[in-house]
């Protein structure tokens, strides 16, 4: 059995909660314990650190100090929350003398060690599903931060889907911005931008799209309307690990997108 810290973030007990519940469900599924933080706090990631740099890096340090009780790996879902701690790892301003490793959700199940594990847990291979992965902007940039070679094309995310079965699309969009938080305050340039990405993804011939980012999701799946007029599943990679290891609440998590991946699905005959 592993034992990881586990920073859900704000995103994942609202907006994503799909991201949340099929992260707990293929963790569970991988023998993994999760412990999530007791009283963590926002890391800042939407706002603060546009607006107060010291605020930005106090709130991450104050749950990467409670996380540091543990001992153990952090393990955090969330993109953006991820990018924020490891931005306030490389600033020790209170004197930490421990400091626990903080790792994104995509990199912990895109090792060498957990694909082969994929590979020997695979139930439903998804036979016929092409899919595009997008990783955006934070999960591979800045690679000083991340530790991502191949920022510019990473190709882990592909690896991954295509060991469950499915089709990796190749396309130039992977870490191109949706818009980020600029949803609220700049519709017109997450529309823009995210309608590209849509646009791009069908014309690679995907049937959907695949991330590891609630921000990433959220803005592809909400925008689409205005920006393309045709709907383009947009799924997190847990889902699709989930949906090929078998679990049986898979085709729940389905439910709480805005753009319904199930057509897609049930057409390929993969529920």
């Amino acid at each position: 059995m592993r034992e990881v810290s586990y920073y859900p973030g704000c995103s994942l007990h609202g907006t994503a909660r799909e991201y949340d519940e099929s992260f707990k469900a293929v963790a569970d599924l991988f023998g993994i314990k999760l412990f999530e933080l007791e009283d963590w706090t926002c890391c800042g990631a939407s706002s603060a650190h546009c607006l107060d740099e010291e605020l930005a890096h106090k709130l991450a340090e104050r749950n990467l100090r409670i996380a540091a009780k543990s001992r153990r790996e952090l393990l955090v879902p969330c993109v953006a929350c991820y990018s924020r701690f490891k931005a306030a790892c490389g600033k020790d301003r209170d004197g930490r003398k421990e400091i626990p490793e903080v790792i994104y959700a995509l990199d912990y199940f895109t090792t060498e060690e957990f694909l082969a594990e994929a590979r020997e847990k695979l139930v439903k291979p998804l036979k016929g599903l092409k899919a595009v992965c997008y990783y955006g902007c934070l999960g591979v940039r800045p690679p000083e931060l991340t530790g991502i070679k191949k920022y510019e094309n990473p190709d882990h995310m592909d690896r991954l889907v295509n060991i469950l079965g499915a089709e990796a699309l190749g396309w130039s969009y992977k870490t191109d911005c949706c818009g980020a938080s600029l949803m609220m305050t700049r519709t017109d340039v997450v529309e823009r931008l995210s309608g590209k990405l849509v646009e791009m993804a069908r014309e690679a011939g995907a049937d959907c799209v695949v991330t590891g980012c609630p921000l990433c999701q959220a803005n592809l799946d909400s925008r689409q309307e205005a920006a393309s007029g045709r709907g383009m599943p947009v799924l997190y990679f847990t889902e699709l690990l989930g949906l090929a290891l078998g679990h049986k609440d898979s085709k729940r998590w389905f439910g709480h997108h805005l753009i319904d991946p199930c057509g897609v699905l049930s057409g390929k005959g993969l529920i």
